[in-house]
């Protein structure tokens, strides 16, 4: 049986297993969830099934369903060890891993959509204060970004425009949605060199390329 990504073309997280899929060549079926908010499809019982937190992505395989990006992330590379998602040395896969947990653990859930539409809708901040709540985090994040990136760029193997040299990993993976987002709602990216050099590089990968949302079925039409 083969691979069912439920995602959608605009979520993070989705984009990330995409890429994933994308880099080790693997077939799947895209089932788009439409997170928008004038349907919110992941809210309502159905896809409440699928996946007990109404999160995207989920991936379907042999009729078992995996949740979480990086968990579906870590299932693909150990049934498709190649490319290999992570470095060969093992103290740079542990870093690769880490900031992979950055973006999913520590950045991520502080501004994804949920979180600011109970900002707004439960908590009544204005836009003003929902905006300074996001830029507050989203600095915190880059900076820290900005640094691991620096880290391993002290201890890694080989030069090159990704995290750990002249191939993408786990690390870059995650670091590209979650900026591709800052960079929309116009965040100053200027200070953060080690972030933007790996997002350019991720942006005329084969793979990332692939996997960007204007590049998925459910994309809206002009």
């Amino acid at each position: 049986m083969g691979f069912k990504l439920h995602n959608f073309y605009m979520n993070s997280a989705g984009r990330r297993v995409r890429t994933v899929l994308h880099l080790k060549n693997i077939p799947f079926d895209y089932v788009s969830v439409d997170i928008s908010p004038a349907s919110e499809a992941q809210l309502g019982d159905a896809y409440g099934k699928i996946n007990p937190m109404r999160l995207i992505p989920t991936l379907e395989h042999d009729g078992v369903l995996l949740t979480e990006s990086l968990a579906i992330c870590d299932y693909l590379e150990e049934l498709y060890p190649t490319p290999s998602l992570y470095p060969a040395d093992r103290m740079e896969r542990a870093h690769a891993k880490a900031i992979a947990m950055t973006v999913a653990a520590a950045i991520h859930p502080l501004h994804n959509t949920r979180v600011m539409k109970y900002l707004g809708q439960s908590l009544h901040l204005d836009q003003k204060a929902s905006a300074e709540w996001y830029v507050h985090w989203a600095d915190k994040g880059l900076h820290a970004l900005e640094a691991l990136i620096e880290r391993a760029e002290q201890s890694r193997q080989e030069d090159g425009p990704f995290v750990f040299g002249k191939v993408p990993s786990i690390a870059d993976i995650f670091i590209l949605p979650q900026i591709e987002n800052y960079k929309k709602l116009g965040l100053n990216l200027e200070p953060y060199a080690r972030v933007c050099r790996v997002v350019d590089a991720c942006n005329i990968h084969p793979a990332f390329i692939k996997a960007a949302p204007e590049n998925q079925p459910d994309f809206p039409s002009p």
